[in-house]
């Protein structure tokens, strides 16, 4: 265990408690991928620089370590702005019993990373995850280089480091050149300008946020003609934002499916009112946290 705590400040409500300013505490998270991935970034950003990170090969276990109190809190990657939903990572949210305490939207820019003086003209190979050369393509085919796939970005950038290669290079983000010495050849070099990932802070505590404005839900209806507009409009009529609804298979069920939904408000007390008026249309309902919008417009 390490020895210095790290900490966020935020204003608790706990069911039954007063107002007041409560911590969230983070010694060591789990995260998707190796060090210096992109995951480790949106860790760092909620919960500082100094966090201690786990880093796992499958969400699965990004969830399960922090169930098992191997760390004090998962970051999770939920979806991004233009491959869409991870839809995996919705039923392991659902089974796994954590709490949204809170998200990151991080901007997803990809450098050209190389050793420190290799040039564009050394270079004959270019190593990274495949989503990471896909979003790269047009800059990369420029260029006459082979484009070598890999599990993880980070981890590409640390082979070249280790390996000292004059003749590779990796696409992966800042951190993974602070870390392993590298010098970026080319910045920015990904297609999309305006790429991000919506990362979800896991907890095992349940807990409300004073100035929360935003829920994660999930429910599912009798999927009757009409149960599922009934809910929605029970919603719209509350004054909520529905930023986001998801579907996902019911395990066990002939085309039955869970709701997940994710709603923006002005107040505890608005968004309390509309789980009180949905309650009696859903079968089933399950809050997976009450937490302060990430969202890189608010």
């Amino acid at each position: 265990m390490l020895s210095k705590k790290r900490f966020k400040k935020f204003n608790i409500r706990s069911p039954g408690q007063k107002a007041g300013t409560f911590i969230f505490m983070a010694q060591k998270v789990s995260i998707q991928g190796f060090e210096g991935s992109f995951h480790q970034i949106a860790a760092q950003q909620f919960f500082g620089k100094e966090v201690g990170i786990l880093p796992c090969a499958t969400f699965r276990e990004v969830v399960d370590s922090t169930k098992a109190k191997q760390t004090d809190a998962s970051v999770m990657a939920i979806e991004n702005s233009i491959a869409g939903s991870i839809l995996p990572n919705y039923n392991l949210l659902h089974k796994s019993n954590l709490s949204i305490v809170g998200e990151v939207y991080l901007p997803i820019k990809q450098h050209l990373l190389v050793n420190p003086g290799v040039k564009l003209e050394d270079i004959q190979e270019v190593h990274s995850h495949p989503m990471a050369i896909q979003q790269c393509l047009d800059y990369l085919v420029q260029f006459p280089w082979k484009l070598v796939e890999t599990e993880d970005t980070a981890l590409s950038a640390k082979h070249i480091h280790q390996r000292k290669n004059k003749h590779a290079a990796a696409i992966a983000g800042q951190l993974a050149a602070d870390l392993f010495q590298l010098e970026i050849a080319a910045e920015n070099i990904h297609t999309a300008k305006n790429n991000y990932t919506r990362f979800l802070i896991l907890q095992r505590e349940k807990k409300e946020v004073n100035s929360a404005d935003k829920a994660s839900i999930s429910f599912h209806t009798d999927h009757s003609r009409g149960s599922l507009a009934n809910v929605l409009t029970r919603i719209a009529d509350g004054g909520i934002n529905l930023s986001k609804l998801q579907s996902f298979p019911i395990p066990g069920t002939n085309w039955k499916y869970n709701f997940h939904a994710d709603m923006e408000f002005e107040s505890i007390d608005q968004f309390d009112s509309v789980m009180k008026a949905i309650t009696p249309v859903t079968e089933q309902t399950k809050i997976y946290g009450v937490y302060k919008n990430g969202n890189h417009k608010k």
